[in-house]
């Protein structure tokens, strides 16, 4: 039903979640990034305060494998969750249940770890950490929005279509740098991700000089703005 991609990157600190599903609105519940802290993907039957709830123990010191065993060790149906975690010094930590969907697998790299449910094969995880960890000369959104097009390209995808999709990155204020989804799409939502990232990414740096300096940024380019 799902499968994502979490990564950090060493060079700028960023971290980040790539993340597609059968179901509609991924984005809204099942990736949680937070700036100097770590990024999560919570899947299969998601509950999403776990995102949160890992970032908190992050957050108060935890390391990423301390977290979610803290986290977890709360949860009441924990066979249905699958969990994959990153700190923001590239530990990782997994959680996948014994009643998580269909064909699952996961793969842990450099920084990056993937996971998958419901897949058409078992080694569409170690496909996009591979890709993820030969493309280091990227921008994250870049890397992890391009290992998420291997797993459906190179690694089969799902047993079924996938229907939306999500690229969410923390950089260093406290919203995300990128926070880009497509609830719903009858073609590829990968493909429209994509698109979304293609038109967003000249513009990125804009909106956080707006954000963080109106007075000095520069123009949004649309009638009336002078």
């Amino acid at each position: 039903m799902t499968f994502s991609i979490t990564g950090r990157c060493a060079r700028t600190g960023q971290m980040g979640v790539a993340i597609t599903t059968s179901s509609i609105a991924v984005g809204s519940r099942c990736p949680w990034v937070r700036a100097g802290v770590g990024a999560v993907a919570t899947q299969n039957v998601t509950m999403p305060s776990i995102g949160n709830d890992v970032l908190d123990a992050i957050a108060g010191g935890a390391e990423a494998q301390a977290a979610l065993g803290k986290v977890m060790s709360g949860e009441k149906h924990p066979d249905f969750r699958q969990v994959a975690v990153i700190d923001h010094q590239g530990r990782t930590a997994l959680f996948s249940g014994t009643k998580t969907l269909g064909t699952n697998a996961t793969a842990i790299g450099d920084g990056v770890i993937a996971a998958g449910n419901l897949l058409s094969s078992a080694r569409l995880p170690q496909v996009m950490v591979d890709t993820f960890s030969e493309t280091s000369d990227l921008a994250l959104p870049a890397r992890l929005l391009g290992a998420l097009e291997a797993g459906l390209n190179k690694g089969g995808g799902e047993e079924g279509p996938v229907r939306s999709a999500c690229l969410l990155v923390a950089d260093q204020t406290p919203w995300p740098l990128v926070d880009l989804r497509v609830d719903w799409s009858e073609g590829c939502p990968i493909a429209d991700l994509r698109a979304l990232w293609t038109a967003y990414q000249p513009q990125m740096a804009d909106y956080v000089a707006r954000a963080l300096n109106p007075e000095a940024a520069p123009s949004y380019g649309v009638p009336g703005d002078l």
